[in-house]
């Protein structure tokens, strides 16, 4: 009985001590790291800047599996903030000022720790020298956590330089890895669909799209409406002057269905129709390269535009598929006039695709 007394008083004066270890160590830290990227400053700043590309390359905590993430209504510039909540640990971020190419200043908080973080972007040799600080004061939980796994300096350190890494990489290979594919003339099939139309800013149709896709693909599921395809998105109207676009985004179905009245979701049937495809292999960023070489290849070809609208996207492979651009594939489709001379086309059948007839196939 003596020896299971001391060694009860043994573990009680061990942990009095490691508390006192912990309370008199010191509670403020900073962390600073860089790596060059081999992209432009202003790639490197629109992309940490945007919190909507936050979950692809900021690693909060090692061992971090699954993250659900939170946006406010902006996820750009100041005041925007972005929360997230893991497995592993919950926080937030938010931006409080910013010198636009420059630096970014921001607040985060971690399991109730609250301390600031800086980037940095400077011109150098080879790229974008990104420096990420930090610097605040740690709770008593947070202290214990970092006493055992080496202190501030490496634990924060260490997910600075994978965050550093990734970004590296989306930017330098994901974002910058892409292929612009001219088909030619196809057979576009039609479906019915689901859709959402109003008016944005051409630079925040993607942005859009990851908010509304997820609202139509749920009300499917909810309705008990069987999907048929890919997302697409219309673009009724595309100035760029204005940089305003009325757009459509769709989800194809099974069979047409009609909606309630009232709703903002409506339902439609899209007509097959004859159109001039292009293929984008890579990030969205590229959009814009695409629509001009598919403009410059349709002048050329003395091709005529259909003036039903602007043109089609079809999101064959996206983030909802892949989380490395690298790997997405969008398809682009113009309506364009058919001409009475026209060549026959042979019609091929893919599996789980649309019915397309291809003519005149090249890479650029």
């Amino acid at each position: 009985m003596k020896i299971l007394k001391y060694i009860f008083l043994l573990i009680i004066l061990s942990f009095i001590s490691f508390s006192v270890f912990i309370a008199t160590q010191k509670g403020t830290f900073k962390v600073e790291k860089s790596r060059v990227i081999n992209t432009s400053r202003l790639s490197a700043f629109s992309y940490v800047n945007n919190f909507q590309n936050w979950e692809d390359f900021m690693v909060f905590i090692e061992g971090e599996k699954q993250i659900q993430s939170h946006f406010s209504n902006k996820s750009i510039s100041q005041n925007a903030q972005y929360s997230w909540v893991g497995t592993e640990n919950s926080g937030w971020v938010q931006t409080n000022s910013f010198q636009e190419n420059i630096q970014i200043d921001q607040k985060m908080n971690v399991e109730d720790s609250e301390f600031k973080i800086t980037w940095v972007f400077k011109d150098t040799v080879g790229g974008t020298k990104v420096t990420l600080k930090s610097e605040g004061e740690m709770n008593f939980s947070y202290k214990i956590y970092n006493a055992l796994n080496g202190g501030a300096g490496k634990i924060i350190g260490n997910l600075f330089e994978k965050s550093l890494l990734n970004l590296d990489k989306n930017l330098d290979f994901e974002i910058n890895t892409y292929k612009i594919n001219i088909k030619g003339l196809v057979q576009k099939t039609g479906t019915p669909y689901l859709k959402q139309t109003f008016t944005s800013k051409i630079n925040l149709v993607i942005k859009n799209s990851k908010i509304v896709f997820p609202k139509l693909i749920a009300f499917c599921d909810q309705n008990q409406i069987e999907r048929n395809g890919k997302p697409f998105i219309i673009y009724h109207t595309y100035d760029t002057k204005s940089g305003l676009a009325k757009i459509s985004l769709c989800i194809p179905i099974k069979q047409a269905i009609m909606t309630s009245d009232g709703s903002d979701i409506l339902a439609d049937k899209l007509k097959p129709f004859k159109a001039f495809k292009t293929t984008l292999y890579g990030d969205y960023s590229h959009t814009k390269e695409a629509l001009e070489k598919s403009d410059a290849y349709i002048n050329q070809k003395v091709i005529t535009k259909d003036s039903n609208f602007s043109h089609l996207e079809v999101f064959s492979n996206s983030k909802f598929e892949s989380k490395y651009p690298s790997k997405w594939k969008t398809e682009i489709y113009f309506p364009v006039q058919s001409k009475k001379n026209s060549p026959k086309v042979e019609v091929k059948t893919e599996d789980a695709s649309p019915i397309e007839s291809e003519i005149n196939a090249t890479t650029i």
